[in-house]
């Protein structure tokens, strides 16, 4: 079988993608990785270079949820579609909505990681706003075009199904990791946390002002500027790491004690996985999504909350036995979310929508035509 994977350079999405074809490798699956956002880092293409099933395909064309796409997306449509017809490809499997009902002649598999408009109901607390209204089009139509549509939990696809009037439940499969990549190490007392400082549902603001007074010193990891746009405020009490790479990553997690990330949306959320994995013990917001996974084998506290988080994480600091239970329990709930049972489940789906009816060749519209009316 052959695959065309879009992949985002941006967010987790890149190291799903990289996690889930490696896996596919066991299947005889070939993949043709056509990447979108922005140009990669090094540390992508080292990631990029270790896959023995895949092909890449750089690009640096901006996703539909970047500021003023359109263009792009016209231009990557076109792209994307002379990509398919020199790879050839059974299956296309997109990570993004934009490109959904384009003339592709094959299967299309949709993964919804997230959203902006279910990032703006649980980040803002209101509707989209009247100038989204063609993002949000656009996703709907791909959501009802696709032969599967795939989110990483059941919130998630209880959310989109609403947002978007869905007729059938979506599939859930969780996302997962190579385990052996995230062993604990000698723990150090500290708290850590990762994400895009300037991305409001990760609410980095709320941890900073947690971290007033705490005992033990806040690190935070990740970009500071958005994309294309501005600068997230600096914090004032979590000492800065800026972007590291993976490696360097995965040594502070296994250093840490206690992983805190607060978000107001997390539709799975992998840096917690990989804190898991690591034997942090783990405070979260109080979310659907990161009850369903680790409820039990955590705590949690309403994300804009700074008092209460900051109760959770002295309690914490305070009682190294508790820590520890929950840094166990959040191992062994981690190490069932393995690449290995991700891959297979996608596998799955792919066999599922070739065993469904193919979808006829459109060779009367001129592909301008069809991109047009597409997107």
């Amino acid at each position: 079988m052959k695959i065309l994977l879009t992949t985002d350079t941006i967010g987790g999405v890149w190291t799903f993608s990289m996690e889930l074809v490696a896996a596919l490798e066991h299947y005889g699956i070939e993949v043709a990785i056509a990447t979108l956002g922005r140009g990669m880092t090094a540390d992508q293409q080292r990631d990029a270079a270790q896959l023995e099933n895949a092909t890449l395909y750089p690009s640096e064309f901006k996703l539909e949820w970047m500021h003023e796409p359109w263009d792009d997306v016209r231009k990557a449509s076109h792209w994307l579609l002379q990509l398919r017809d020199t790879v050839q490809p059974d299956v296309i499997h997109l990570n993004h909505y934009a490109h959904a009902t384009l003339p592709w002649a094959v299967p299309v598999v949709v993964a919804a990681h997230s959203c902006a408009q279910s990032w703006w109901e649980a980040v803002r607390r209101t509707p989209l706003p009247a100038r989204w209204k063609h993002y949000r089009d656009i996703v709907a139509q791909a959501l009802h075009a696709a032969d599967a549509v795939v989110v990483p939990s059941r919130a998630m696809g209880q959310t989109i199904t609403r947002l978007y009037e869905l007729p059938h439940q979506p599939y859930i499969i969780p996302n997962g990791r190579t385990t052996s990549k995230f062993l604990p190490g000698a723990k150090h007392p500290f708290v850590l946390s990762s994400g895009r400082l300037w991305d409001e549902a990760k609410n980095l603001a709320t941890l900073d002002k947690a971290a007033a007074n705490l005992c033990w010193p806040v690190y935070v990891a990740g970009p500071l500027q958005h994309p294309g746009r501005f600068a997230a405020a600096p914090t004032l009490n979590a000492r800065l790491l800026g972007m590291l790479p993976s490696m360097h990553m995965r040594q502070w997690m296994s250093r840490a004690d206690i992983y805190a990330l607060p978000a107001r949306y997390e539709p799975f959320g992998l840096s917690i996985l990989e804190a898991a994995l690591a034997g942090c013990a783990l405070a979260l917001g109080d979310i659907p999504s990161l009850r369903e996974v680790w409820d039990e084998a955590a705590v949690f506290a309403p994300p804009d909350d700074a008092d209460t988080l900051r109760h959770e994480l002295t309690a914490l600091i305070k009682t190294p036995q508790e820590r520890l239970r929950l840094a166990s329990l959040s191992r062994t709930r981690a190490l069932q979310f393995t690449a290995e049972r991700m891959a297979r489940a996608y596998a799955d789906i792919y066999n599922r929508v070739l065993a469904a009816s193919p979808r006829p060749v459109a060779k009367d519209q001129p592909q301008c035509d069809a991109v047009n009316a597409a997107i």
